[in-house]
């Protein structure tokens, strides 16, 4: 199969980072063809990176791409479309136009490509605030000012960069030549996919590690804009991930708990598959011999939401009944003069003398070695990295009973309730006097870690989703818009083939996958499917 996988690299706020997990999935599905598209920050390239093939970049932030401003004709089509968009984000009667508006301006942008130049003007200007300002329009958030409009229009442009990006079309390098889209993060990656399919009839898969749209909520609380600006941004982002979850036909969320968010958006359970991300982590060595001191270890960043108080709070009740205890705190200052907040708690209490600040660890490893026990006391846990990271060392956990931990910890670590010192330091003082305890939960912990978050699994899930696709989607997908005198092309391989036993490297087959010939079983699909009879069943 030819697969796109679309991601976003760095952007300003808030900031995130696509990591290695694309990379460990094209390595584990080599029988596949990838291709990477990237919304990546400032001064990335539109076409292949540093000369990679199969790399394609578009700078999604910064300056907008040059072209020349649409004439009066085509200026009065784009500015009907894009406000048809932007009255479904403030318009509380018309949320349900927003894909209609979307896909014409992905149309009119392919067609003359001055989308880029026509939302950075001041037509689009006045259009934004012509419409954001009449009545009826959601102002619950403030009257928006001529500052905002300017900055809305600004956010808007960069947003919907991606619908003007050279990616789209049945060529080389082109989203329609691919058989399937797998969008990696959600938001704005998604708009490739969800134009792609509407041209082409290309079918996408959504991958979300930590939701797209509950990191917007929660990142936008202190952003740099007012709050019309905020109100309309999210209003965005919210219309974009609920036409995602629409239009997918597989949601892969990284855990139990964001399939809930997810259905609570509009996602459809008959299309989400719950599939943990893997790490290659499994792999590495359990912690050595426990500290001679009672140690608690507790890391994240420094925090509010990581309640940092809770620990020390925890900890003065642990250091009454256990006066040997220490605590190592490790992570980073996320807000500022917390760290030297938690510190003066820590004096208050009377424990300064035994809790030590470390700051961040050389590796999250070296951080469990020094652990007796591990702790994580957050208002709020949303990734299951660093509680899964913590077990695979081996060491007994103690968490508070929020977000992904019950579904990560389950009956290997101990769960009390968040903003319960009395409970937390309870649990802490019952694993560090008991060494047979500690021992039993630290091993199924992290026998528990390398069963769910292993690498292996994940590329397991997905060979069988894209083989799920591949044998329910239609072979010559429908093509809207597309190309004059382009036929669209089938998939490379029918489903019977990645069911046969393959013995050699990418592309090769088994004796049942090939014929006689040695053609590619592609090639030859009545002749596979008449050696295997029960194969197409089996696929669909």
């Amino acid at each position: 199969m030819r697969v796109a996988l679309i991601t976003e690299g760095v952007r300003p706020y808030p900031q995130r980072g696509t990591g290695g997990w694309s990379d460990r999935l094209a390595e584990g599905l080599h029988e596949h063809d990838f291709e990477l598209y990237v919304l990546a920050g400032p001064g990335a390239a539109a076409g292949p990176r540093g000369g990679r093939p199969g790399v394609h970049e578009l700078a999604l932030w910064g300056r907008r791409p040059a072209g020349r401003l649409p004439g009066a004709l085509r200026r009065r089509q784009y500015a009907r479309a894009y406000e048809g968009l932007v009255r479904a984000l403030v318009m509380p009667g018309e949320r349900a136009s927003f894909g209609a508006g979307l896909y014409r301006l992905a149309a009119l942008a392919r067609e003359d490509g001055s989308l880029p130049a026509f939302l950075a003007s001041a037509h689009a200007r006045r259009t934004l605030e012509r419409v954001w300002r009449s009545p009826g329009a959601d102002t619950s958030a403030g009257q928006p000012l001529v500052c905002d409009v300017l900055v809305g229009a600004d956010l808007l442009e960069q947003c919907l960069r991606p619908l003007s990006a050279p990616w789209y079309g049945t060529g080389p390098g082109g989203l329609g030549a691919a058989d399937l889209c797998h969008v990696v993060g959600g938001g704005p990656a998604a708009l490739p996919a969800l134009v792609a399919k509407q041209l082409h009839g290309v079918p996408f898969v959504v991958t979300e590690h930590g939701l797209h749209l509950r990191e917007q909520y929660a990142g936008y609380r202190e952003a740099p804009y007012r709050w019309p600006v905020r109100a309309l941004l999210l209003s965005f982002f919210r219309a974009l991930t609920e036409e995602t979850y629409r239009q997918a036909a597989i949601l892969t969320p990284g855990s139990a708990h964001d399939q809930q968010w997810q259905r609570r958006c509009g996602a459809d359970p008959a299309r989400t598959r719950v599939v943990h991300e893997g790490t290659p982590a499994v792999a590495r060595a359990a912690a050595g011999p426990e500290p001679s001191a009672p140690t608690l270890v507790w890391a994240g960043a420094l925090e509010p939401g990581r309640d940092t108080e809770l620990m020390l709070h925890a900890f003065a009740r642990v250091r009454a009944g256990l006066p040997a205890a220490r605590l190592v705190v490790h992570g980073e200052e996320a807000v500022r003069g917390y760290r030297a907040h938690c510190e003066a708690v820590a004096g208050r209490l009377g424990v300064a003398d035994a809790v030590e600040f470390a700051g961040r660890p050389e590796s999250t490893a070296r951080a469990w070695e020094g652990a007796t026990v591990i702790v994580f006391s957050a208002l709020s846990q949303r990734s299951p990295r660093l509680l899964a990271d913590a077990m695979l060392s081996g060491r007994a956990v103690v968490s508070t009973d929020v977000g992904v931990a019950r579904e990560v910890v389950g009956p290997t670590g101990l769960l009390v309730p968040p903003r319960d010192p009395q409970a937390l330091a309870a649990a802490c003082l019952a694993l560090l006097r008991d060494e047979e305890r500690r021992a039993r939960l630290g091993l199924a912990g992290r026998l528990r870690a390398q069963e769910r978050f292993a690498v292996e699994p994940v590329i397991g899930a997905f060979r069988e989703i894209y083989l799920e696709l591949v044998s329910q989607w239609p072979a010559f997908p429908a093509a809207v818009g597309g190309e004059a005198g382009v036929q669209p092309r089938p998939f490379a391989r029918p489903a019977e083939y990645w069911l046969a036993d393959r013995t050699g490297g990418k592309g090769a087959a088994g004796p049942e996958a090939a014929g006689a010939d040695g053609a590619e079983p592609g090639e030859d699909g009545p002749t596979a499917v008449a050696e295997r009879p029960g194969a197409l069943a089996e696929a669909v």
